[in-house]
């Protein structure tokens, strides 16, 4: 599935304006945080990582507590009223922002601010499907998910180049203009937006809970999608010292000023649209699994040096981040587009998205409390604590690429195997529905056992591992 391949959803007019808003909309949230990490450094100086992190706490707060209601939400009511009023209701709080001169006003903002989104995105996640029809589906969600975690470290080097133009303050006004923008959009979208559901006569709360509960225990129960899960804490620790405390070092460290603060962001931004086309173009080469391991390594270790970096190499090592930091979310998201049949999709994203914005909710109070409290080795502290958990999860839940369910109750008896695949030229064989043969999947076959003179050990001459 190429970059090719993902853009040519794009050809659904409905969907190419949904995605449209979608990225509009995100670069506003990319100004609302470069934006706001400027001022954070202006009001409270070397405390700017304990603002930061506080409002960034705020911000996946309000996610992990409302994103799976509005999961629920977006199942029973007109999606396309749900995005007009969220991105209205945003561009006036983002509006307020210029004025602020103290910081609760910061908190009480951005928590507001983060109430809204909360509510969009899943119901953007949820809306793709419906739009776009069995065929592109599977490549919308790529594409949008791909776009959502690439703008979320590419749009603050966008908005630090703009900031390093503009001015901090400015930004905010540029920032509400691109809400109201993709509100329009989403208003001209035709008719209304609505999943066809039966079980209407059901009771909301019990229904937002049971679709929680679901949606967790199938992200829980993939071995696949757990170990990637887990690798996104691990990468959350080391992108929260990013996010938090690179304000403080090149602005108190390194005494320089917001257009080199813009530089670096950026620099994290490259790496990341880097990795998002490797991760296009030769991610089928790699079992996703290997990525997400590869990715993690490298968020982390790019993060140890940090701290004895001048500008030009904490440059490099922002954009080695990036690039990390991407391995391991794409691939995530294409996890749940393979494995989790479409109808559950919703509750799944909708879960994902609770769940690893909850490793936020661990990781940004941690930066700012390296920050504050080491501020001269915050990121190698970050760094070593991200190793650490890199090693637990590794040893602990990483799946293999072969799955055994071996049956030896009689020695005649096939042995049963489940395999990674992907389908090519040389491989290919009958599927149930609803599995996408681009993607590596899993089958159950059965080798016949060869029989031999120790009763005792299974060997599988076919199958060295």
């Amino acid at each position: 599935m190429n970059t090719f391949t993902l853009l040519r959803s794009l050809r659904n007019p409905v969907f190419a304006r949904l995605y449209t808003a979608q990225t509009t909309s995100l670069l506003g949230d990319a100004l609302t945080w470069v934006g706001l990490a400027l001022v954070a450094f202006e009001l409270a100086g070397e405390d700017s990582a304990v603002v930061l992190s506080g409002a960034l706490t705020l911000r996946v707060t309000a996610f992990v507590l409302l994103a799976p209601l509005a999961g629920a939400i977006a199942d029973r009511f007109d999606r396309k009223k749900i995005m007009v009023v969220t991105h209205l209701s945003r561009m006036t709080i983002v509006g307020l922002l210029p004025f602020v001169t103290q910081i609760w006003q910061i908190y009480t903002l951005i928590f507001a601010l983060n109430i809204f989104n909360a509510f969009f995105t899943p119901t953007y996640q949820a809306t793709i499907p419906l739009v776009t029809g069995e065929n592109d589906y599977a490549q919308a969600i790529a594409l949008s998910s791909a776009t959502y975690q690439l703008l979320g470290v590419l749009g603050p080097g966008i908005a630090g180049s703009v900031a390093a133009l503009i001015g901090a303050r400015q930004v905010f006004f540029l920032d509400a203009l691109s809400f109201m923008i993709a509100a329009v959009l989403i208003f001209m979208l035709p008719g209304q937006l609505r999943v066809e559901s039966k079980q209407q006569s059901l009771s909301t709360r019990g229904r937002t809970w049971r679709d929680i509960k679901n949606g967790t225990t199938s992200l829980f129960n993939d071995v696949y999608i757990r170990y990637a899960l887990f690798m996104q804490l691990v990468a959350s620790i080391a992108g929260a010292q990013i996010l938090v405390n690179t304000v403080g070092y090149v602005q108190g460290v390194l005494k320089l000023g917001n257009v080199q603060y813009g530089w670096v962001m950026a620099a994290f931004g490259i790496g990341a649209t880097m990795s998002a086309v490797v991760v296009g173009t030769a991610g089928q080469r790699f079992a996703r699994t290997t990525l997400v391991l590869f990715g993690a390594g490298l968020i982390t270790l790019a993060l140890l040096p940090a701290n004895y970096a001048n500008l030009a190499v904490l440059m490099i090592l922002w954009l080695l981040a990036g690039m990390g930091q991407n391995l391991v979310n794409l691939p995530t998201q294409t996890l749940i587009a393979d494995r989790i049949p479409t109808d559950a999709q919703g509750r799944v994203y909708g879960a994902h998205f609770a769940w690893s914005h909850l490793w936020w909710v661990i990781s940004y109070p941690l930066a700012g409390w390296l920050g504050s409290h080491f501020p001269e080795v915050e990121f190698f502290y970050g760094a070593l604590i991200g190793l650490a958990l890199l090693v637990v999860v590794q040893i602990t839940i990483y799946p293999g690429l072969h799955e055994h369910t071996h049956e030896h109750e009689h020695e005649h008896y096939p042995l049963l195997h489940e395999h990674e695949h992907i389908h090519d030229e040389h491989h290919q064989h009958e599927h149930d529905e609803g599995i996408l043969l681009v993607e590596p999947h899993i089958h159950v076959h059965k080798h016949a056992l060869i029989s031999h003179s120790h009763p005792h050990y299974h060997h599988d001459i076919h199958h060295h591992h």
